[in-house]
Parts: structure tokens; C-alpha cells; sequence
């Protein structure tokens, strides 16, 4: 199943992830985020409804200065009794939302052409930084926006295994910029996520790979493994 993920989202389309029973409980859509049109932000915002966001590799993340959120209300005295203190959040310890932002080529940032727009600038402003050109990230993009962006955990899943982590490991089980969109599949009859049986039955009805969190953690282990003993023997 992870091979059949990877070379869809190699192709630029859609797959579905589960996390785990034992954290949100969640599936989410996810794609490249270089790959995403207008159509696609449709789709999300029409059959998934939760938040349309950008995962970002953490390396990424840092050359391109972006911070935690939680960081920054840390340092807003007159907001510090919103921020997220630790244990706070039900399912995790910490968020990893970080800005959001609108391409500055946009109107509103909010139709799905702006979004889309968005979510591409972000695909290459990350390639490129991984490239190690520098990027005026503040040039490119204003803040507030209408695309969040999700800063992935440093040690990615041996540090955090939520939805930002676990999409951002596939990305580099596929070799492709590790920019994924993501946005949660909600139940519009209960109010609640959407289960992962009728998640599965949209896969099924849309042709899509449908992953659980768990398949994508051991493929990363093997994939680190093998990894760190290349690198053993070519030294």
C-alpha cells in the first residue's frame, strides 16, 4: 500500500491517512502541494470541510524563518492566557501550526484560485530553500492569511506522529518536495470526523490509496534504516 502512495502522489494526486485510534482519529486528505489546482482546493473545502493547510518540512521551515505559533504568543503579554500550555491539547502535546499567509500575488487569498496560488508559491519557496537559495519569505507572502502553514516536528515521526509529520514522511518516501497539503474529512450529519469506515468508502469510491498512520511509521523506520546503512558502508 505504501508503494501504491508513493507513486500516486509522485503523479501529483490525492491519498487519504488515517493517524491512529489513540490520537485525533482523524483522515485526512493529502497532495503535493506543488500539484494542487483550484479544483483541488474545491474538492477539499467540498468532501473533506476541515482546514485546508500546508505541511512543511522542518529544515525548510527554518531557512525560511518560520516559527511556531505557540512561540510567538509567548512572547504577546497581553495574549499569553490564550497560548497552549503543555498537556493542553487532548491528543499531543504541542500544535504545529505556524503562520498564515497569502501569496502577495493574490486578491483576497481566500477563492480557490488565490488559495491554489498560495499553496504553489509555498511548494517552491520550500524546494527552493532546501536547494539552499535564499528565499525572502516576507517578500513573497504577507501574514495574516488564508493558507495555514504546519512546521513539522524536528525528528519528524520519532519526535511527533500527527498528520503534519506522518505526510511530510511520505513526501520523502516519494522523493518530491516535502510540501503537502492536508485538510480533515468531517461528518456533516454527526459534527464529528469522519470515521474511518466511511473514509475508507470514499477511497474505495474515488479510486484513492487509503493509508493508516501506522503503515507510513514502519515505512520511514525501514527508510531511515536503510538510509543510515548506506551512508555506514559508502564511508
Amino acid at each position: 500500500m505504501i508503494y501504491r502512495a508513493t507513486e500516486s502522489i509522485k503523479k501529483g494526486n490525492m491519498v487519504l491517512i488515517y493517524d491512529s485510534d489513540d490520537r485525533e482519529g482523524e483522515t485526512d486528505i493529502i497532495m503535493p502541494a506543488h500539484a494542487v489546482t483550484p479544483k483541488h482546493v474545491a474538492l477539499m473545502r467540498r468532501d473533506a470541510g476541515g482546514l485546508i493547510c500546508v505541511a512543511i518540512h522542518p529544515l525548510a521551515a527554518q531557512r525560511l524563518g518560520l516559527p511556531f505559533m505557540s512561540d510567538l504568543l509567548k512572547h504577546a503579554n497581553e495574549l499569553a492566557e490564550v497560548v497552549e500550555k503543555p498537556g493542553d491539547i487532548p491528543y499531543d502535546i504541542s500544535s504545529s501550526f505556524s503562520l498564515w499567509v497569502n501569496h502577495r500575488n493574490t486578491f483576497t487569498g481566500i477563492t480557490d484560485i488565490d488559495r491554489a496560488l498560495t499553496i504553489n508559491e509555498i511548494s517552491k519557496a520550500v524546494q527552493s530553500s532546501l536547494n539552499g537559495a535564499p528565499v525572502d519569505f516576507g517578500k513573497e507572502f504577507r501574514s495574516p492569511g488564508h493558507v495555514p502553514l504546519l512546521r513539522a516536528a524536528g525528528n519528524l515521526l520519532n519526535e511527533r506522529k500527527g498528520q503534519t509529520e506522518l505526510s511530510i514522511a511520505l513526501a520523502e518516501l516519494a522523493n518530491i518536495t516535502p510540501a503537502m497539503v492536508m485538510c480533515e474529512m468531517l461528518d456533516e450529519n454527526t459534527g464529528k470526523a469522519l470515521s474511518k469506515r466511511d473514509a475508507k468508502l470514499y477511497a474505495k469510491n474515488h479510486d484513492l490509496v487509503f493509508l493508516e498512520g501506522s503503515e507510513i511509521v514502519e515505512a520511514y523506520e525501514n527508510f531511515l534504516e536503510f538510509r543510515s546503512l548506506s551512508r555506514r558502508t559508502d564511508g
